[in-house]
């Protein structure tokens, strides 16, 4: 089931990408960090105006953000211009494949099955998220690389005018097509995991030989091709007498980290991950003042079921089945699944409770080891 990245077999997407953004207009360049907030009503001169030339505060605006210089051209040719949407969601993540190259005990999946939509259902997929306003994109897995049409998809989302941002082990950036796509097509950001510092380490968490050897090829090639990566360090108990290393390591390469320490049960409320916790690195949460899952971003699985989140996957909504018009239940399922209930309800410590309810939920499935999300257990109190 696994195969080189295959790229679509599509034309070269718009230079830059005109889009609502959460009652805002953006003006952005897809594979750019920076954007341009416009009026309104520039964002409908360029919606009406496909055959016109490129307008002056364009080519400005272009200029200041990005350096760009913009061609002689119709409009069209050089800006996509995405039409507003009624359901409002900015952002997405996407499981494009739950499977893996690594098999680390501490991996919130579960069982990483090889099995998602067909290319048909993924395109369908991209539409609908395109439909309901999603200008953000995060392709994630399992291991989003190795998916036999992630290049494909991955063009797709360029071509639909989405910021597309890739998760991943970091295993197959070192590979021809991989880079090759990059460089077609720059990722808005390119999130890696960090397992080790040594060969030793590494292989032994991902429980994968030659791991250690493909990754830090991986990153050879990432800033050789100067590529937004930033870096996620990974503590477990196999690995935390090497956090400081894997640390340096980071800043060697130079690119930008952050250490997580704390697992999380499986999405199906197995306890399996917090066995593997190194007890001695972890640290309390922060207060959970809410979040907008489910009411401006969601979340899909490899099968097009979307969710409010990761965490939080039942109930669901089928997009493949319904289309975009199921997102219109989201928002109540998010309030539904947010209620402090099944043990959580008059709890005194409610406003200062640093666990959202669905992750609580986990928890509680896994056997209420309640010192690690919940102050009454004495953790983070």
């Amino acid at each position: 089931m696994v195969s080189e990245a295959e790229p679509a077999p599509r034309s070269a997407p718009p230079r830059l990408v005109a889009s609502p953004f959460l009652g805002q207009y953006l003006l952005v360049q897809p594979g750019q960090a920076a954007g341009v907030r416009i009026p309104e009503a520039r964002y409908e001169e360029l919606l009406a105006g496909s055959d016109r030339p490129v307008p002056a505060w364009l080519a400005d605006a272009a200029a200041r953000a990005w350096s760009a210089e913009l061609p002689e051209a119709a409009l069209g040719d050089v800006v996509l211009v995405r039409e507003r949407s009624q359901y409002g969601y900015a952002k997405a993540s996407w499981e494009i494949n739950l499977g893996c190259d690594y098999d680390c005990e501490f991996c919130y999946l579960g069982e990483k099955r090889f099995e998602g939509l067909d290319w048909d259902g993924k395109r369908r997929l991209l539409e609908v998220m395109r439909d309901a306003g999603v200008l953000w994109l995060q392709i994630t897995g399992g291991e989003a690389l190795i998916d036999r049409e992630f290049g494909a998809a991955y063009e797709y989302a360029h071509q639909l005018g989405m910021m597309v941002q890739v998760s991943s082990n970091g295993s197959s950036l070192r590979k021809r097509p991989i880079r090759d796509l990059f460089a077609r097509h720059r990722p808005y950001r390119l999130t890696l995991s960090v397992y080790g510092a040594t060969a030793d380490t590494y292989d032994k968490v991902t429980r994968n030989r030659g791991a250690f050897d493909r990754f830090t090829q991986g990153l050879d090639a990432a800033r050789e091709d100067r590529l937004p990566v930033r870096l996620n360090v990974i503590v477990s108990d196999d690995n935390a007498h090497e956090v400081d290393a894997m640390v340096a390591m980071c800043e060697r390469y130079g690119f930008p980290h952050q250490v997580f320490t704390n697992m999380s049960p499986t999405i199906d409320g197995e306890a399996n991950p917090l066995a593997t916790q190194s007890q001695s690195h972890l640290t309390p949460r922060s207060v959970f003042t809410g979040c907008n899952a489910g009411h401006t971003f969601f979340h899909a699985n490899p099968h097009g079921i979307a969710s409010i989140c990761k965490v939080g996957r039942d109930p669901s909504v089928n997009l493949i089945a319904e289309g975009v018009e199921g997102l219109t239940r989201l928002g109540a399922i998010a309030e539904s699944l947010q209620l402090r209930t099944g043990g959580c309800s008059g709890c005194t410590k409610v406003g200062t409770c640093r666990t959202c309810r669905p992750l609580a939920k986990l928890y509680q499935e896994a056997g209420d080891q309640r010192e690690l999300y919940c102050q009454h257990g004495g953790y983070g109190s």
